[in-house]
């Protein structure tokens, strides 16, 4: 038969060659371009068979083959599916592009790196021509199912191809790369090898519906051994959960996680409808070593029709629930999206709304149905759930159902915001909380004294987000989520508590010692006033309502924003016997200069009592030891 020879246009010429100069990062990915065309061959020939049962064509074994010759360096991929007629070969193949070819090109210069280019490439659709990043040559041939012609097409990528029918075509299509020589340094390799082969089906295609065999030279095999196929197909995924056996996917999350354990819960979705797409979560069971590091990879792995795309998918579940492992499969994607694209992509912004959802309901399921998964998930997980209430205002209802913090409660369980509010006592208006390092530093500290001695439940929060979800959330069920810590705190009184005569009187008599005292500790206090909350302890430090805490002022310090220091207030127990001691001394002495040392003192022991460091500590262990030496 006659061959006819066409010049690619001007545009189609110069996008060629970047292809051919390897425009892709990672050459590998012209196979798993090669093998999604082929499943998409099969796919819609089975369409077609089941839409007209009187089409011409074989669909009793639908699969794609990869065929090497080492000698004469060829690949081939083959499929027997619907196959290109004449006309659709010169539209589809022999020119690249129907249109948008100059804006491409013009994209494709201004992307500043590989990554950039290659997303563009996928979204212009030319992974066809990815062969030429691998070969010298590419010859197509194909024959349409039901027609008796085939056709041949042909390039050596270098500004022409030919396009000629043949009468011999099996069924289907086949892609013969004759490969360049391999370059190791350029990151082209050999292609003919077997192991490259199957290394590369393994991650790509593993999940593809259809075999992918590999028949011809097998190793020790030899010629003519049984076609040996490479790819699982099991996309647990796309499976009844009834179908698979908790085994099977513990084994799953095991490879996509990189871990030896076993999840703490597995969670399946199916969406159907106008953008269907099927995804299977993993919860671990351990906290990754790495998972407050701003460095953390992290994201789901995103497949398109069982094509492996991405590794780790941020976009696909926002940031607070970056431990979740999984598998995503869309079917209305791209195959080459980028991370830029994705992020902009409103099928993708809808599925993690979706997956964010699931995954969400299921911790609160686990709460309900297995307290000790929960206890697990909510130890390894807590705090980095916890961000979510900053970052995610629209899931911060869900977010606080799921939420538990530890308390001062009697049973020593940690509790829920909904729990606290059930058991508030009549009369209580706030949900108190109190912020520290440890556990052992909130429980000892002397702001939660008095709540002590009252029987009042306060939420214990040792998590550094905590210092500011606290604030993001403000209330929870219209009662006030409120620091033991700041401002001034004003308890039921108890019939052993002062009477407002015996307060004022109090107040009278230690009003000339605070006003001195606030000036000798001007630098470091904005007020000294006597407390209500303290019982035991000589003195504590308070922040006004709307003043950030010490604690957060470091953390911003450490994000690299300057916040301006906070004055606070010093509150003095006015039973405490060394406040009344210095009281007495500074009604009855006029020479007070000494006196200024132990009001320092006192401010300095209550910097310590609340976990925080000394301005000047070698000058508080003297003033410390001096006193000390005189009660000797």
């Amino acid at each position: 038969m006659s061959t006819e020879t066409f010049e690619f246009q001007v545009e189609a010429r110069r996008l060629l060659q970047l292809m051919i100069h390897s425009v892709y990062s990672n050459k590998d990915v012209f196979l798993r371009e090669l093998v999604s065309n082929a499943s998409d061959a099969l796919d819609k020939l089975r369409l077609a068979k089941l839409r007209d049962d009187t089409l011409d064509a074989d669909v009793s074994d639908l699969h794609i083959e990869l065929e090497t010759d080492p000698d004469a360096r060829t690949l081939t991929v083959r499929d027997n599916g619907i196959g290109m007629s004449y006309d659709e070969v010169g539209e589809l193949i022999g020119t690249i592009a129907n249109s948008g070819t100059a804006q491409f090109l013009k994209e494709l210069k201004e992307a500043q790196d590989a990554a950039g280019a290659e997303g563009l490439i996928g979204q212009f659709g030319v992974g066809f021509y990815s062969g030429f990043m691998v070969a010298d040559e590419v010859t197509l041939l194909t024959r349409k199912a039901g027609e008796e012609r085939g056709t041949r097409w042909s390039s050596r990528g270098e500004g022409t191809y030919t396009l000629e029918r043949v009468d011999d075509a099996p069924q289907g299509t086949s892609v013969v790369l004759h490969l360049k020589p391999a370059d190791p340094d350029n990151q082209l390799h050999d292609y003919a090898s077997v192991w490259k082969l199957k290394e590369i089906v393994k991650r790509y295609s593993d999940f593809i519906t259809w075999p992918i065999r590999l028949v011809g030279e097998q190793g020790d095999g030899g010629e003519g051994a049984e076609p040996e196929t490479l790819n699982s197909m099991k996309a647990l995924w796309a499976r009844p959960r009834a179908e698979v056996s908790e085994d099977e996917y513990h084994e799953l999350y095991k490879h996509i996680g990189h871990d030896w354990r076993e999840p703490l819960e597995t969670i399946q979705l199916h969406a159907e409808g106008t953008f269907e797409y099927q995804a299977l979560l993993f919860v671990p069971s351990h906290a990754p070593h790495d998972l407050f590091r701003q460095n953390m990879r992290h994201g789901l792995q995103l497949y398109v029709k069982r094509v492996f795309i991405m590794d780790d998918c941020e976009a696909l579940l926002p940031s607070y629930l970056r431990f979740v492992k999984g598998v995503v499969d869309a079917q209305d994607l791209s195959l080459n999206v980028s991370r830029e694209i994705l992020q902009q992509d409103r099928h993708i912004r809808m599925m993690q709304r979706r997956l964010t959802k699931k995954v969400l309901s299921s911790v609160k399921s686990m709460m309900t149905r297995d307290s000790d998964k929960y206890a697990t998930f909510w130890r390894e997980f807590g705090a980095v759930l916890k961000e979510g209430l900053v970052t995610d205002p629209d899931n911060r209802d869900a977010l606080l159902a799921v939420a538990s913090f530890a308390c001062t409660h009697e049973d020593g369980e940690a509790v829920t915001l909904g729990q606290y509010v059930e058991r508030m006592p009549e009369g209580q208006d706030d949900i108190y909380y109190i912020t520290g390092e440890s556990r052992e530093t909130t429980d000892n500290s002397p702001h939660m004294e008095a709540f002590r001695e009252r029987g009042i439940e306060v939420l214990l929060l040792t998590d550094p987000v905590d210092e500011v979800w606290v604030d993001a959330v403000g209330e929870f069920e219209g009662k006030r989520l409120r620091s033991v810590a700041k401002g001034e705190i004003d308890l039921d009184a108890r019939e052993d508590d002062k009477s407002e005569d015996e307060q004022k009187q109090q107040a009278e008599a230690y009003a000339g010692m605070l006003g001195w005292m606030r000036e000798r500790l001007d630098d470091d206090v904005k007020e000294v006033r006597l407390s209500t909350r303290l019982t035991r302890s000589p003195a504590c430090l308070v922040a006004d309502s709307d003043d950030l805490t010490p604690a957060l002022e470091n953390m911003y310090r450490a994000m690299g924003q300057e916040v301006p220091h906070s004055k606070r207030v010093l509150e003095l127990n006015p039973d405490h016997a060394l406040v009344k001691g210095l009281n007495e001394a500074y009604t009855e002495r006029e020479d007070r200069s000494e006196l200024a040392d132990t009001a320092e003192l006192l401010y300095t022991l209550a910097v310590v009592a609340e976990g925080g460091r000394p301005k000047d500590p070698a000058r508080f262990v003297r003033l410390t030891a001096d006193r000390l030496e005189r009660t000797l």
